[in-house]
């Protein structure tokens, strides 16, 4: 099975303005994440963004590139776009990976891969542990509720996903921004309009679930922080600083 990984980016970010362009180590987190899609090495990689300053960046730095329509509303959307303009004849999955995650581990995006091609799945996405309990209330943080507890080896079905959680019942895990689709499932879903819940939650993901898309949870070793603040930009800054 061929996957190809396609990563939306957009300048035009509410909370952090021109974050995909924002350094870190002199790199721009969009290159980052590109860098990092390619070293998981299970496929080709595209960025697919509305802005010309983020085509310009990538391929400086090496990249594939595709510019895309403005009036997408989610990256999922974007994503299919970027597949329609390049063709997809030989492709059997798409991976959508979050433009603002430079943390994401690549043993991560690989078992995701893997457990897609073993388990035949629609859909596929990530989720890690929750270590520190004030992530239960971080709106920030989206919290993924599967059936059965999430191990390394099984693929549990998600029933839920939200912002902010009283009550700690188990399987409750933090999600990571990160999709794994079958081509005719891709189809399917940008078929869809957005649902009310989607909108309401800000989370693509439900309009999967309100259309009785199946999304199967593979376990992350690592939870990815993702860039959505400054607070975040320096954390991570601080992180992949400390590494290097």
């Amino acid at each position: 099975m061929k996957t190809l990984i396609i990563i939306p980016s957009r300048l035009s970010a509410t909370r952090l303005p021109g974050k995909p362009l924002l350094k870190i180590n002199g790199l721009s987190i969009i290159s980052h994440v590109f860098k990092k899609a390619e070293e998981a090495n299970i496929g080709e990689v595209l960025v697919a963004t509305e802005d010309q300053e983020i085509l310009d960046d990538v391929k400086q730095n090496g990249g594939q590139a595709i510019l895309t329509k403005k009036s997408h509303k989610t990256g999922t959307d974007r994503i299919y776009e970027a597949l329609q303009i390049i063709g997809s004849s030989n492709i059997d999955l798409i991976m959508n990976l979050q433009g603002d995650e430079p943390l994401i581990d690549i043993k991560d995006i690989k078992h995701l891969n893997n457990l897609m091609m073993k388990n035949n799945s629609q859909l596929g996405t990530l989720a890690s542990k929750i270590s520190n309990k004030k992530l239960y209330q971080d709106q920030n943080v989206v919290k993924v509720i599967t059936k059965e507890t999430l191990e390394k080896s099984n693929f549990p079905e998600a029933l839920n996903f939200i912002r902010n959680i009283n009550n700690h019942n188990k399987n409750i895990y933090h999600h990571l921004g990160i999709y794994c689709y079958k081509i005719e499932t891709l189809k399917k879903f940008v078929s869809f309009k957005q649902s009310i819940n989607e909108i309401k939650n800000k989370l693509e993901q439900l309009r999967a679930l309100d259309n009785k898309i199946k999304i199967n949870v593979a376990q992350a070793k690592y939870p990815s922080i993702g860039v959505d603040t400054e607070e975040d930009l320096v954390a991570i800054k601080k992180i992949m600083e400390y590494k290097s």
